[in-house]
C-alpha cells in the first residue's frame, strides 16, 4: 500500500480502533450503553474508539483541527486542516450484534476532503482514497463505480429515518417514486459503508437526508475517486451539510431526477 504519510497515519488509527471495537463486538451483551434517543445509542465502545483515533491522529499531527462524533470540534493551530471522524458508524448494528459497521476518518484541507479511510473491521475491508490517486480496497485492488446505465438494473442504498425524525414523509415519497423502476433499495444502517459500496460498484447509487459531516466525509471522496458523482441533495448545496446523493456518472442524472422530484 502506497500513500501519503497522512493516509498511513489514518489507516494505522483506523486499524487500532478496529481492534478495540472487534473485541467489544464479541462481548456486545456486556457493553455499557446509554441512550441518547430512540435508536440513537452511544456506547463505551464508541468513546474508546474515538479516544484511540484522536490520540493517534493528533499525536502525529498536533496542529490539525478536529471534528468527531463523540467529542465534537476543536480548532487547531493549522486552520487549513481538520480531521473528521466517526469512530463507529452503524452503532445500532453493532449493539444488536450485526457485523455491518465501520470506522470513518477523513482529512479536510481548505474545505475539501483530500484523504479518506472507511474501515470495516468485521470483514477486514479497508477502503481508502486520496485526491487524485484513485480509490482502493485493502492493499492493491483499485475500485471503480459500477458501469450500469439502466435504472431497472440498478440497486440503490439509503437510510430510512428512525424515531420521530421529520424527514420520514419525504423519504417515503422518495421510495414510492424510485422503487417501481429499479432492481431494489437497501437500508443497511451505515452511511460510510453505503458510500464505500457505491465506490466499489456494489451499490449503483445512494441518497440520504439528516446526516452529519462525520457520517459522509470519507465516503464522499471514495466515490469521487472511484469515478462517481456526489452532490448535495438540493442541487448547489454542499454534500457535507447533511443531505447528499451519489451515483455512477451513467445513472446520476436519472437517479437524481427521481429523488429531487
Amino acid at each position: 500500500m502506497q500513500g501519503s504519510a497522512n493516509l498511513n497515519l489514518m489507516i494505522k488509527a483506523a486499524r487500532k480502533a478496529g481492534r478495540s471495537l472487534v473485541k467489544d463486538f464479541r462481548e456486545v451483551e456486556n457493553l455499557q450503553v446509554s441512550t441518547k434517543g430512540p435508536g440513537d445509542f452511544v456506547s463505551k465502545a464508541d468513546r474508546e474508539a474515538e479516544r484511540l483515533i484522536k490520540e493517534e491522529l493528533l499525536g502525529g499531527r498536533p496542529t490539525y483541527g478536529w471534528l468527531g462524533e463523540e467529542t465534537g470540534g476543536a480548532d487547531g493551530a493549522d486552520p487549513t486542516r481538520r480531521w473528521i471522524v466517526d469512530p463507529l458508524d452503524g452503532t445500532t448494528n453493532f449493539l444488536h450484534g450485526m457485523p455491518h459497521w465501520a470506522v470513518s476518518i477523513a482529512l479536510e484541507h481548505k474545505g475539501e476532503i483530500v484523504s479518506a479511510v472507511v474501515y470495516d473491521p468485521a470483514k477486514d475491508e479497508m477502503f481508502w482514497a486520496e485526491k487524485g490517486a484513485g480509490c482502493w480496497l485493502n492493499d492493491n485492488r483499485r475500485l471503480r463505480v459500477s458501469g450500469r446505465r439502466a435504472m431497472p438494473e440498478a440497486v440503490f442504498a439509503t437510510g430510512v429515518p428512525f424515531g420521530a425524525k421529520s424527514t420520514l414523509p419525504a423519504m417515503l415519497q422518495d421510495l414510492a417514486r424510485l422503487m417501481p423502476g429499479t432492481a431494489g433499495v437497501r437500508r443497511w444502517g451505515a452511511a460510510s459503508l453505503d458510500l464505500a459500496y457505491v465506490a466499489a460498484g456494489r451499490f449503483d447509487g445512494y441518497w440520504e437526508r439528516e446526516l452529519s459531516p462525520w457520517d459522509v466525509a470519507a465516503g464522499i471522496l471514495l466515490v469521487k475517486e472511484a469515478g462517481g458523482m456526489v452532490e448535495g441533495l438540493r442541487k448547489g448545496n454542499n454534500p457535507l451539510d447533511g443531505a447528499l446523493i451519489a451515483a455512477n456518472d451513467g445513472l446520476f442524472d436519472a437517479f437524481s431526477g427521481v429523488i429531487r422530484g
